[in-house]
């Protein structure tokens, strides 16, 4: 059934914003002039006194010393400084990763060559006196037709008596040497013996040509081919004694230390110089070492800072002097740095305010501005005039800290907070957003990694502020947004991170340092959140959330002194929820609101009838006028209380507009049949004393409090009814309502009435669903 084809259109039924109306035009160009005149004044500050006659520019008129004079040069000096500091000599230091891992190197590669000799065997194989080192030299690693040649040569020397030497040497003259060795051992010691010396040989050979084949695949460069015969013909003695060494030469050029870009020929130069000369494999070790050492040295960039800063503060001042009545500067010249020097000195450089470089930045906080003000549209928040201000607040704060000399001074996780969690996270990205840019391009002085990782803090913390529900969900937060920064700062950091040291001992713990500050300044957000709340009039979900405790004095007062209306209270805050939740309104200020909307009963909990329990009804003892008293009593005996208990004004506002301008219709209907009883007309009953003081609702929220209000008392005496029939009756109680205008300014429209209607019926029968009826043999064996 539609109650609301005929129902007269009231103005201000159309949708509208959710809080309440907005500051005038006036009165928001005001707050857009005041917003970008103070931030363009904290941020342009470097603007404010700015000489006329700087340099460069040309002088409108000679200009002398009106006395002796003597003035530092700071700009000079300090580029000096600044010169001294790039040009400074890079300090350097061992690197503690790459050092023991050269060592290790070296020792693995002799360590290799020490394996290979192992297997190759020892040698001399035989006694020198049998044959000499050249001739055991040549005969392991001679070839395999030369080995033949030898052979023959063996079976020749079994003959006795022994052929004539002449017809035994061969024709090769690498095997002539060894052939008359062999030849002089036979004719001493016999045949049996050269064949014990063959067969020594053949088992040299055997282990040499092993080692040569495992040297081919250890070794990828051709430093032990080079040096085989050598390696392989050396006694164990002197091995070890060249392989000590190389190493205690490797460890005195890597204590020196190796520079990174150092040149082979210079490098080769360092390592002959600690090598003793009259070493034997002094070739070998010279190799070895060229080709394993590296630098080892990198840039300590700690001590290379503070070396340099050392030089630059060093450097002496410069100073600028002059005799009084000379000429400073000619009329036409350009003015140069010593001259302004002079000129600023004597107070002759037409300080004055810089109006240009001001514009310009008001043009830039003017885009800022713009910006949040679209950014607040687009997010359908109605702010006030107060809310304008302490946005405006929260963000001079930023530019203000920047001012001052504390290394920590950026906020922006206490920005991202504040504004995200009493406004809306939109809002306090868009603000943290435009507060990093401006600040970056007004500070000369910024440390951008801290920027950076302020910027990240703020915007998260604005983008989680939304979704917190309680104050120990944002301290958490404040421990997210420490370790992001510290994590974002290091990060930047290590873009020119030095070495490993470094990174521990500095970068670390200045990350870490940072990381506490962000924590800090949203712990100092959350000491500040409940006075701007209070001072300002907001409500956040998290007051909201407090403010809803049934602990809460008046709320714990409500439900001891007057339990029905407590109750009813409990079904209008059901209804009034989910029919906010339907249109998109306020869920949670309309749970406070209304758990807040009949506090005045407890003034007087026997005059309503839903506290009287059955009891005798106060009103029959009373007449009609002074039963409405006691009636409109509890709404201005309920603001006074909430004023008394310092209640936000939205939520103060759900007391008197839950009731609006309503009539009071019994008691109205009782005057009228009283004044008729005693011979007056009806209408001389005055209606207004049998209505509401008001104002109607003028939000949405008190407007769906308003209905819900209206039905509860006639949805919970509905017990058997149908849906339908529910429907009904709300449905005539919301046309009842229309028709009055109570509905006029709160924003509903009337389009919008029926879906709460359908929402109040849903609720209805959750709270009516019938229950399972159990046989009377269960309920018996019950008692």
């Amino acid at each position: 059934m539609n109650f609301w084809s005929n129902s007269k259109q009231h103005r201000g039924q159309g949708q509208s914003p959710t809080r309440r109306k907005s500051p005038s035009q006036l009165s928001a160009s005001v707050l857009a002039v005041v917003a970008v005149t103070s931030l363009t004044s904290v941020i342009g500050d470097r603007f404010y006194n700015q000489p006329q006659l700087a340099v460069d520019t040309i002088a409108p008129k000679t200009i002398t010393a009106p006395s002796d004079g003597e003035f530092e040069d700071t700009k000079t000096t300090e580029a000096k400084r600044q010169e001294i500091r790039q040009g400074a000599i890079p300090s350097l230091k061992r690197d503690p990763e790459v050092t023991p891992t050269i060592k290790q190197d070296l020792k693995t590669l002799l360590d290799d060559i020490s394996r290979v000799r192992t297997i190759s065997g020892e040698f001399p194989f035989l006694d020198p006196q049998i044959l000499s080192i050249p001739s055991q030299t040549t005969l392991r690693q001679a070839s395999a037709a030369q080995w033949e040649t030898v052979l023959a040569i063996a079976d020749q020397l079994e003959i006795s008596p022994l052929p004539p030497l002449d017809t035994l040497l061969p024709t090769d003259a690498n095997l002539a040497t060894p052939s008359r060795e062999l030849y002089a051992y036979a004719g001493g010691a016999g045949p049996a013996a050269v064949q014990r010396v063959i067969t020594t040989i053949m088992v040299a050979r055997e282990g040499y040509q092993q080692a040569i084949a495992e040297a081919q695949t250890t070794f990828n460069t051709d430093l032990f081919q080079t040096h085989q015969t050598f390696l392989l013909r050396l006694s164990d003695a002197e091995w070890e004694q060249v392989r000590n060494d190389i190493l205690q030469a490797g460890d005195r050029i890597l204590t020196q230390g190796i520079p990174p870009g150092i040149s082979p020929s210079l490098l080769q130069e360092t390592i002959q110089v600690q090598l003793e000369n009259d070493r034997s494999g002094r070739a070998f070790a010279i190799d070895t070492l060229s080709q394993t050492l590296r630098p080892n040295l990198i840039e300590d960039r700690e001590e290379t800072k503070r070396r340099s800063e050392q030089a630059a503060l060093a450097v002496e001042p410069v100073v600028v002097s002059i005799d009084s009545g000379e000429v400073i500067v000619t009329k036409g010249e350009q003015i140069s740095q010593e001259d302004f020097v002079l000129l600023d000195g004597f107070g002759l450089s037409d300080r004055q305010i810089n109006w240009l470089g001001l514009g310009g930045y008001a043009l830039l906080v003017s885009g800022g501005v713009a910006i949040t003000i679209l950014v607040v549209t687009k997010t359908k928040k109605n702010l006030r005039r107060r809310d304008w201000v302490l946005l405006l607040l929260i963000s001079l704060s930023t530019p203000l800290l920047g001012l001052t000399k504390f290394p920590y001074n950026n906020n922006l996780p206490a920005v991202g907070l504040l504004t995200g969690s009493l406004y809306h996270p939109h809002i306090a990205i868009t603000q943290v957003a435009l507060l990093s840019g401006i600040t970056g391009i007004s500070n000369e002085n910024i440390k951008w990694d801290h920027l950076i990782a302020a910027t990240v803090g703020g915007i998260i913390a604005a983008q989680q502020s939304g979704k917190l529900r309680s104050r120990e969900e944002q301290a958490s937060l404040g421990f997210t947004i420490g370790a992001m920064q510290a994590v974002v700062s290091l990060a930047w950091n290590l873009i020119a991170s030095a070495s490993a040291e470094t990174l521990w001992y500095v970068l670390l713990p200045e990350a870490l340092i940072f990381g506490f500050s962000g924590t800090v300044w949203i712990i100092i957000a959350l000491g500040l959140s409940p006075y701007l709340e209070r001072f300002f009039e907001l409500l956040t979900p998290i007051r909201l959330a407090e403010l809803s405790n049934p602990n809460r004095p008046l709320l714990a007062k409500l439900a001891k002194e007057t339990p029905g209306t407590f109750q009813h209270t409990l079904f209008v805050a059901s209804l009034a929820e989910a029919a906010g939740r339907q249109l998109g309104c306020d869920v949670e200020l309309i749970r406070a609101g209304t758990l807040y909307h009949d506090i005045g009963k407890t003034h007087d909990p026997e005059g309503f009838i839903e506290n009287q329990q059955g009891g005798p009804n106060k009103h029959d003892q009373l007449s009609p006028y002074e039963s409405v008293e006691i009636i409109r009593k509890h709404v201005t005996e309920g603001e006074k209380m909430a004023k008394k208990h310092k209640l936000p004004k939205a939520i103060r506002d759900f007391i008197p507009e839950h009731q609006g301008t309503m009539q009071i219709s019994y008691f109205y209907h009782q005057a009228r049949a009283l004044a008729e009883k005693e011979g007056h007309p009806p209408d001389s009953v005055d209606e207004q004393l049998f209505r509401y003081a008001g104002p109607i609702p003028q939000s949405r929220e008190t407007g769906v409090v308003m209905l819900a209000d209206s039905c509860e008392a006639a949805l919970r005496s509905l017990k058997e009814a149908t849906p339908d029939q529910a429907a009904i009756m709300v449905n005539r109680i919301f046309r009842a309502r229309w028709q009055d205008g109570q509905l006029a300014e709160s924003g509903i429209a009337k389009n919008e009435l029926p879906s709460i209607v359908d929402v109040f019926v849903k609720v209805w029968e959750q709270y009516n669903h019938k229950r399972i009826a159990y046989p009377q043999a269960v309920l018996e064996s019950r008692r």
